[in-house]
């Protein structure tokens, strides 16, 4: 039985694509809608370009009520009734009693090979701590951020005078190939763990 996939963005939605396009033929999942905190995002035209259903619900309407925008947001998803998530560069951080209404369900794409720097400004923070190696990870969420059981890393050498920029272009075709393997193999019910990179 083909599964349903529920995508959350905030941007433009490079690694949202990716998973869409992976989406076909024998895959066991098909994309059932994409959905933004930003009505600008840039992913949501891509998106509807590609006949998959788009929602924006703007975290800013609801200023700090975090519990009011997680409601609309799992509204949203409970209509679209995906049988999987997928956080494809969504900026918000969820609470745990969001989480828990999905647990098992939902993947997150992060730009370290967690459990190293976990949070934001990864590329940076592995410069800074002269890493000979860098990468991205899947995982399942959890409610510890960044912190729910690993399914997938590639990971790429740090060389002599990278910048956060040049890091960052050297990890995202790892992110797009990484991502739709570990969606097509968690969606079969195989959570052992893929390798990428050196």
């Amino acid at each position: 039985m083909t599964k349903r996939v529920a995508i959350l963005i905030s941007g433009g939605g490079s690694n949202m694509m990716s998973l869409v396009q992976d989406m076909n033929g024998d895959h066991p999942c098909r994309p059932c809608i994409v959905i933004s905190n930003l009505p600008e995002a840039g992913g949501l035209a891509k998106a509807a370009s590609a006949g998959i259903e788009t929602l924006a619900i703007d975290h800013k309407q609801f200023g700090k009520d975090r519990s009011a925008f997680e409601s609309a947001l799992h509204d949203a998803l409970v209509a679209a009734a995906p049988d999987i998530v997928c956080l494809a560069g969504f900026m918000r951080i969820l609470s745990p009693a969001f989480m828990a209404k999905w647990d098992g369900r939902m993947l997150n794409i992060h730009p370290s090979l967690l459990p190293k720097y976990r949070g934001l400004h990864t590329h940076q923070r592995a410069i800074d701590a002269g890493d000979d190696y860098h990468g991205c990870t899947v995982h399942e969420v959890t409610a510890e951020l960044d912190g729910g059981p690993i399914l997938g890393q590639a990971r790429i050498a740090i060389a002599a005078g990278d910048t956060t920029s040049v890091l960052a272009a050297k990890v995202l075709p790892f992110e797009h190939q990484l991502y739709p393997m570990v969606l097509r193999r968690f969606a079969a019910g195989d959570r052992d763990q893929v390798v990428l990179g050196v």
